[in-house]
């Protein structure tokens, strides 16, 4: 029997031989931080082939797999065994992918923390724009541009994380910001509108105080909606980043690029104001997103750019 192992090398394996086993025989360099005991789960492995020979996971294996979250297709190498040529590959391969499941807390390997790989929540997603700032960009010098941008950045992020947010991602004049990942007395719904709220009133402070090295207002479109997201960390240059994905995002994002279509600078669609305590008093817009089959109704909660 055979065990191929993908980009890596196919290799031999024994009747009642563990996958890790015979790919450590092999002289694989199979990560087992807890000596192959189902206790870490760093030999998990997704079986791309032949899953129908190997072995029901046993009690362990299914402890462990309910922890981590691990899908059906994932197993632990230390606890499968097969009677069929079966195809693998390794989830983990190096030390950016072992750091992003376990933090080692001493030297005894069987004292670790264990973190999933991916999970599931529910958050309130913030997308935030800088109108026409590309202009700004052309028509004033470097220094006015870096100072501006640190002025509003900087503001904007302690605005967002007083109100229990989280910031995802800068890019150009854009921001990304997530609430909902820490516990909080209000709803994370709440508090990304009342983020956005702030904002659109520290920006009139800005606009006034810095008018003489802005010579022109600077305005802003934000979009707020709630939804299921997948999160997890990855590791780039040895340093952690929350890495999200999902269509509330996708969703949030094209919300805020609606903003300028729809005159005003703050807009938040129905999922997100039901899990707030807001009775809005104005009226719902009903609009189409690209790549969104069904209709969003959006609350234009901020002001106009006329005025």
């Amino acid at each position: 029997m055979e065990v191929e192992f993908l980009g890596e090398k196919t290799i031999d394996i024994k009747p009642r031989q563990s996958i890790l086993n015979a790919s450590l025989s092999a002289g694989i360099p199979h990560f087992h931080a807890c000596g192959g005991r189902a206790k870490c789960s760093t030999c998990r492995v997704l079986v791309l082939e032949g899953d129908q020979y190997l072995n029901k996971p046993n009690a362990r294996e299914t402890k462990l797999k309910s922890i981590t979250g691990l899908p059906d297709a994932v197993r632990l190498a230390c606890q499968t065994k097969t009677i069929g040529n079966v195809k693998v590959e390794r989830m983990l391969k190096d030390e950016s992918d072992f750091s992003d499941v376990i933090h080692i807390v001493s030297r005894d390997p069987l004292k670790f923390r264990l973190k999933p790989m991916g999970q599931e929540k529910h958050l309130a997603l913030f997308f935030l724009d800088i109108r026409n700032f590309t202009l700004f960009v052309e028509t004033h010098p470097p220094f006015d541009v870096i100072y501006t941008m640190r002025k509003i950045f900087t503001s904007f992020n302690a605005i967002i994380v007083d109100n229990g947010g989280q910031l995802i991602e800068t890019a150009g004049d854009e921001i990304y910001a997530v609430f909902g990942m820490t516990p909080s007395k209000n709803s994370s719904a709440d508090n990304a509108i009342n983020a956005g709220q702030k904002i659109l009133d520290a920006l009139e402070h800005i606009n006034k105080t810095y008018c003489s090295i802005l010579q022109k207002e600077i305005k802003v479109g934000i979009g707020i909606h709630s939804g299921n997201v997948i999160l997890g960390e990855i590791n780039l240059n040895n340093k952690s980043k929350i890495a999200t994905v999902g269509l509330a995002i996708n969703i949030a994002s094209r919300i805020q690029k609606m903003t300028k279509k729809l005159d005003n600078s703050l807009l938040v669609s129905l999922d997100a104001i039901k899990e707030s305590t807001l009775s809005p008093n104005v009226q719902a817009t009903e609009i189409n997103l690209e790549g969104v089959s069904a209709p969003i109704l959006v609350y234009p909660l901020g002001k106009s750019y006329k005025t």
